[in-house]
């Protein structure tokens, strides 16, 4: 059996113009240019310009700037594959069509297991965040004339279980370890009381998010109604969400003080860095757009402007608004969860904050919409090939949605949100969606020199890239090996790191950290009395060789591999790296033998590099879930695919 049968890019135009792919009934077609660049605003300014934002800034500094310009040139330049994809292969499926047609069956469907993991993950990561989001803003409203003072809902049905769990647990040990209750993360706070205070049934505390489950069934409910309705409560979302944006640099720019732009980048590269994957999550999402392609009116031409366009007004209200907000407040106070709320709340512009937690809750949703449109076309697009079973590709004879598939969608979101907290794993979102990005960027490179396939409109503009990766190549090891070199031999030898004291307390169980609590009051009891009787905070940075020497005594006899990352394990946590030049050295390599494309090359690296930048951890779940993905894909798929089966009759 051939697994990596391929589909014919001539003979799936063919069934586009007879108008009967794959003999299925037809989608409604609404969709123009401006509809596709609303849905990739709708899809990209969510989380990222409310919460992450504010997490990348603390790092970088004013200099964030340039982290999303270069997280949105790679988003660009794999924008470009995808749009050259969507011009030649104008149907549904957006990255799993495309590698069915460039690398074959099995690639396809591992491209497509992979995007059920990304659209299920950054579902249920953004419903979990919009629950948030709309709880703070219940217990925000005000209303005088009849005596309310916000709506206040129990914590244990507007949180998570695992997170109740898990805030439980860590909130008991770091009382333990001395913190006042009052000195508790307010997020650690809600979870003790959820556990303390929630029913209980045979002994289970019942605790559900009800507020993420309301919005997934109204977000299911109107992608299931239609492509219409979807687009035209898009809009308006995406219409309310620019209009307070606008209104946030309009009177934030009044209140920007030019010197904490100074030190512009204070912790240099390696801070800007830091907040790659935080950044790249803000992306995610347009390439959703391309689920749409057979709703478009005119796929070849509306694609690529709308994906474009999309990156385009995003990327330049990301880099305004970070810029804005380093300048109002110093960039060091913005690493909380709502940094525009917060600015504004700073400022005593409390009538700011209520405007923001509205739009909000409005970005949010339209971010959830444009996810739970997306996942079902992708399920429908595998079930029309035959390696899912023939109902998820069930399009509703009234509304023209994959009807089956959305309402499988909707479970699949709303029962995991209900239970779990996969904030956690936004990670495991981001490397599913670099994994798609590099295999279309692989694919347009792959079908480069095939000259007998029809192209589309689109084409992406071809440089030759022969000796810019070579010389590209020596320009980088020449500088680490030059201005990095200490950093760069320390890499190659994986010589040993000591750990921060957060990681050496962290990894203390809690009966050693209560030790450790009345080993110092015994010792040192004015400083930690200070400190508010908090080892974390009495050991501060510059306590470090105390810490160590305390933890080696005789009382907790620690010993030296203890405060070391070291070892195998030290040079796991290198692996993703070590995939990223091993495979740039023979990307280099063959850009030289076969003079390919520089665009689709510099797609491929750079989002190859921000999965490098990812934790060892979330490529071990990964893998781990492609493997699932094989299981199936040989028990069930391979044997009911329909190129499989045309092979058999043609034998």
């Amino acid at each position: 059996m051939n697994y990596f049968r391929k589909k014919s890019i001539i003979d799936i135009r063919k069934q586009i113009e007879e108008g009967s792919v794959e003999s299925r009934e037809s989608l409604g077609k609404h969709l123009k240019t401006r509809d596709l660049a609303s849905f990739g605003i709708a899809a990209i300014i969510g989380a990222g310009i409310f919460s992450t934002i504010g997490q990348a800034s603390s790092a970088g500094g004013p200099a964030v700037i340039f982290l999303f310009l270069f997280t949105a040139l790679a988003c660009g330049f794999a924008a470009f594959a995808y749009a050259e994809f969507a011009s030649m292969v104008p149907v549904s499926g957006s990255a799993y069509t495309y590698s069915y047609v460039a690398f074959g069956e099995i690639i396809a469907w591992i491209i497509g297991w992979a995007l059920i993991m990304e659209y299920a993950i950054g579902n249920i990561t953004v419903a979990i965040s919009w629950s948030d989001y709309f709880t703070s803003l219940l217990e925000s409203i005000h209303i005088k004339a009849i005596g309310l003072q916000g709506i206040h809902l129990p914590e244990w049905i507007q949180m998570d279980y695992m997170t109740a769990s898990n805030g439980f647990d860590s909130a008991t040990s770091m009382l333990k370890a001395g913190k006042d209750y009052t000195s508790l993360d307010s997020a650690l706070q809600q979870a003790y009381l959820a556990w303390n205070n929630a029913p209980t049934l045979f002994g289970f505390h019942i605790i559900f998010d009800l507020p993420a489950l309301f919005i997934i069934v109204l977000i299911t409910w109107l992608v299931y109604r239609g492509m219409k309705e979807s687009r035209n409560a898009s809009n308006a979302m995406v219409v309310v969400k620019l209009a307070i944006i606008l209104l946030v640099i309009a009177v934030g720019i009044f209140y920007v003080d030019m010197s904490n732009w100074s030190p512009f980048a204070p912790n240099g590269i390696a801070g800007v860095l830091k907040g790659v994957s935080a950044v790249f999550f803000a992306y995610i999402g347009f390439d959703a757009i391309s689920t749409t392609a057979e709703e478009c009116e005119n796929p070849q031409r509306d694609l690529p402007r709308g994906m474009m366009w999309a990156i385009i007004i995003c990327t330049i209200l990301y880099m305004i608004i970070a810029l804005i907000l380093t300048g109002m407040v110093n960039y060091n106070e913005l690493a909380v969860g709502d940094p525009l709320a917060y600015v504004f709340e700073k400022l005593n512009l409390k009538w700011m904050s209520g405007i923001i937690a509205v739009s909000a809750v409005v970005a949010m949703a339209s971010v959830l919409l444009v996810f739970q449109m997306g996942q079902p076309r992708i399920w429908m697009s595998m079930s029309r090939d035959g390696l899912l079973p023939k109902q998820f590709s069930k399009i509703h004879p009234r509304f023209k949605t994959p009807s089956f598939s959305t309402i499988v969608v909707g479970f699949v979101v709303a029962i995991p949100a209900l239970f779990m907290n996969l904030k956690m794993v936004t990670d495991l979102c981001s490397i599913g969606t670099l994994f798609a990005f590099v295999l279309v960027c692989g694919g347009v490179l792959v079908l480069q020199n095939k000259k007998d396939i029809p192209r589309g409109k689109f084409k992406t503009p071809y440089l030759n890239s022969k000796y810019i990766m070579p010389l590209a190549l020596v320009a980088s090891l020449t500088l680490l090996f030059t201005k990095y070199q200490e950093e760069t031999i320390h890499f190659i030898t994986n010589k040993k790191d000591l750990k921060s004291n957060q990681e050496i307390l962290d990894n203390l169980s809690p009966e050693d950290l209560s030790l450790l609590r009345s080993n110092v009051i015994n010792s040192d009891s004015v400083v930690m009395n200070k400190a508010n009787n908090d080892v974390y905070e009495y050991y501060s940075d510059d306590k470090q060789m105390m810490l160590i020497s305390t933890l080696k005594s005789d009382i907790f006899k620690k010993d030296e591999s203890y405060f070391y990352n070291e070892g195998f394990s030290h040079f796991a946590e290198k692996i993703p790296t070590w995939i990223f030049i091993l495979f740039t050295l023979f990307i280099t390599g063959m850009a030289f033998l076969h003079n390919l494309s520089l665009i689709p090359i510099l797609g491929l690296l750079s989002c190859l590099y921000m999965m490098s930048e990812l934790e060892l951890a979330n490529w071990i779940y990964f893998t781990g879930w492609l493997l699932l993905g094989l299981v199936i894909y040989f028990g069930y798929s391979a044997r009911n695919s329909k190129l499989n089966s045309k092979t058999e009759e043609t034998n």
